[in-house]
């Protein structure tokens, strides 16, 4: 360990956390951070207030970019703290090459920390329906995972109109969903109650199956006639939340997508694999109508001071240089929405993801969202141009536990394709 490097004690972290120059970090897996408790911990979740910054992310050539876009700059203390001595030893030897002078290793997380309640901790609401590679492993495997209790479950691997990212490499025994299957092409809106349950029948999900569903990101090229085959990892969260919509009453993401799964090393499959019917799926649909927003409840939402449309669009998009698709030939804003920024244009989600495809740490999300205005108090519908990046944002904020959140599925490509409805465009404070 360097020389520079100092261990602290519990009662000594106590003191530290005063100090509004210390910066905590858990290096853990994202997933460790969020709540679950991959070492028999008392209490899941982090220390309060402690930034994330998994080890795993040492090995990318970003490594230093990602730290200084959490802003941990060089003046601050630094306390490092994971399940590993040797694990914060390597975090810090990184640090003090990039000039950090001031760090300290915390070693007693888990026999100490953890089972005092008297010391603050923090965990995102939902956690447990993001779930790790690690966690997916174990319920294929015939175990049952932490936090499961059901004996009927399906995985998922979701893509738009491309099986071959599904049958170059997949989980083994996942079948494949087409977001078409559950979002009609006329309107990019979730399809009818009846189609949905056909579709739900067919692909062997009831109302009370255990659906995992991930993605497979592909790098999206706006030169293809459909970009979104590549995005298979937003796609999937598409998927998830009209299944929620519907009434599947489990549903989980597998946080980081393929990504994870091939980064944990498991084995990857590339069989069809068939999918098994069944009769009914249960119960009427929707079970959860309060979850989507049609243009006249969006139009109510603008008008009110208790309610915000957030436009999670690219800034391009959101000023009208670009209506972010090929299908879409009108460019601009709806009038009043929030811009709540997904990224670099309609097939990354840059702002709510990591470097490795797992959703960013919830409390830069929020924090994020307040600084314009978008706040749990409200009732909160997000959108973007089809419906794939808005439910990804709804998804953060009903993790996050927020009571009242919901998608305007119509989003801009509905809004726009009716003349009566204003639009802007330019920025916000000079409106062309």
């Amino acid at each position: 360990m360097n020389l520079k490097t100092s261990q602290i004690t519990t009662q000594e972290l106590i003191n530290l956390r005063e100090n509004d120059t210390v910066i905590v970090i858990d290096i853990r897996q994202v997933d460790a951070y969020n709540g679950w408790k991959l070492q028999n911990e008392a209490r899941g979740g982090h220390i309060e207030g402690a930034k994330s910054l998994p080890m795993k992310w040492t090995t990318y050539m970003d490594w230093i970019e990602i730290v200084r876009s959490k802003e941990i700059l060089p003046e601050n203390h630094i306390v490092l703290y994971g399940y590993k001595t040797e694990d914060s030893e390597k975090v810090a030897d990184l640090f003090t090459r990039a000039g950090y002078k001031n760090i300290s290793i915390y070693n007693h997380f888990v026999d100490e920390w953890s089972v005092n309640t008297e010391l603050p901790m923090e965990h995102l609401e939902r956690y447990h329906q993001l779930v790790s590679a690690d966690w997916v492993n174990k319920l294929i495997s015939g175990d049952k995972p932490e936090l499961y209790d059901n004996n009927k479950f399906i995985v998922v691997h979701s893509h738009y109109r491309n099986r071959d990212a599904y049958l170059s490499g997949h989980i083994p025994d996942a079948i494949d969903m087409d977001t078409l299957a559950l979002e009609a092409p006329e309107s990019w809106n979730r399809r009818s109650p009846d189609e949905l349950k056909k579709a739900f029948e067919k692909h062997g999900i009831t109302s009370e199956t255990t659906v995992v569903l991930y993605g497979k990101f592909m790098f999206p090229d706006n030169d293809d006639p459909f970009p979104g085959s590549a995005a298979g990892d937003i796609g999937a969260i598409r998927n998830a939340f009209i299944m929620m919509y519907a009434g599947v009453k489990d549903v989980r993401i597998m946080n980081g997508g393929f990504q994870s799964w091939e980064d944990a090393g498991y084995k990857v499959d590339k069989d069809d694999v068939p999918k098994i019917a069944v009769a009914e799926f249960g119960v009427s649909i929707p079970q959860k109508p309060e979850l989507i927003v049609d243009i006249p409840e969006a139009k109510l939402m603008l008008a009110s001071n208790e309610a915000e449309l957030v436009s999670v669009r690219s800034w391009p998009e959101y000023i009208g240089e670009v209506s972010g698709y090929n299908y879409i030939e009108k460019k601009g804003r709806i009038p009043g929405a929030i811009f709540g920024n997904c990224g670099s244009d309609a097939y990354h989600m840059e702002n709510y993801r990591n470097l490795d495809h797992t959703i960013r740490e919830f409390h830069e999300v929020q924090a994020i969202w307040e600084e314009v205005g978008i706040t749990p108090n409200k009732h909160l519908a997000f959108y973007c141009g089809t419906g794939w990046r808005g439910s990804e944002a709804f998804f953060n904020a009903w993790l996050m536990g927020w009571p009242r959140v919901s998608l305007f599925d119509g989003g801009w490509f509905e809004w726009s394709n009716d003349p009566s409805n204003p639009f802007e465009t330019g920025e916000p404070n000079k409106i062309n």
